[in-house]
């Protein structure tokens, strides 16, 4: 899935190289690609990639940046992963929430979601760099969860809003593609224009120039199909029809 290459997940400051490897697995399990990695404590690792389990090739393509300002460069829309709410006022999202929000702006350009390291999670410093936090709704009983899992969690929320997204485009029928009005079609639909503005007295004496150049800009503007160029002639042939009506009405 194509938007799904938008979508930068990161991982920030990253303790033990088994959790790198646990997260590569179950972003490929999810259709993600790429990894994205901040100041890793050790990595590259064997460890890593043993507990990848074939995931090997995000390992090694993984982007890794000194900052999370370098990681997420470029980026229209940021979230940030916590446990909970931290001393940064910003949005909360639910995971669902957040995947839609995430794939409604990764149509129009990159956008990340990032991780903080295993013992502390996301420092303020770096949730400021965030536009809003998500929090996957533990028990509050016993909110532990590996990175990895956390990693897991989003990565399928934002294959499942994927797949609902493709399979509502793939059902919607298609958009009926007409063929645009030629170069021609629409020189003579401005000839055709001018000379019915000229025969309603359109102009009241004044020369049409400008006004035939604005409105030639405002249909070229609009880039109407042929069928469309059709109907315009239609209302000018009948506006012409009226007027001469009036005009031997005039001169009877």
């Amino acid at each position: 899935m194509r938007v799904l290459e938008r979508v930068r997940m990161v991982l920030v400051g990253t303790q033990h190289p088994r959790n790198i490897g646990s997260s590569a697995r179950a972003l490929k399990t999810m259709g993600f690609q790429t990894m994205h990695l901040v100041a890793p404590e050790r990595f590259p690792h064997p460890e890593a990639h043993a507990l990848a389990a074939g995931a090997d090739d995000l390992l090694d393509g993984a982007r890794i940046s000194a900052t999370l300002a370098e990681a997420v460069a470029g980026c229209t829309l940021v979230f940030g992963s916590t446990a909970t709410q931290r001393a940064v006022p910003m949005p909360e999202y639910s995971p669902r929430e957040a995947a839609a929000r995430l794939l409604d702006a990764a149509a129009l350009g990159e956008v990340a979601l990032v991780f903080g390291p295993e013992r502390t999670g996301l420092e303020n410093a770096e949730l400021q760099q965030c536009h809003a936090s998500v929090c996957i709704p533990t028990d509050p009983g016993f909110t532990s969860l590996n990175l990895a899992q956390a990693v897991q969690v989003l990565a399928y929320e934002l294959r499942l809003a994927a797949l609902e997204r493709e399979g509502r485009d793939t059902a919607r029928p298609p958009l009926e593609v007409r063929r645009p009005a030629t170069h021609d079609e629409l020189e003579r639909f401005f000839a055709h224009l001018d000379e019915t503005l000229r025969d309603i007295d359109f102009h009241k004496g004044r020369s049409g120039v400008t006004v035939m150049r604005r409105l030639r800009r405002l249909f070229l503007r609009a880039a109407p199909d042929e069928r469309e160029v059709r109907i315009l002639h239609g209302i000018l042939a009948d506006a012409q029809r009226m007027a001469r009506l009036a005009q031997r009405r005039e001169s009877q």
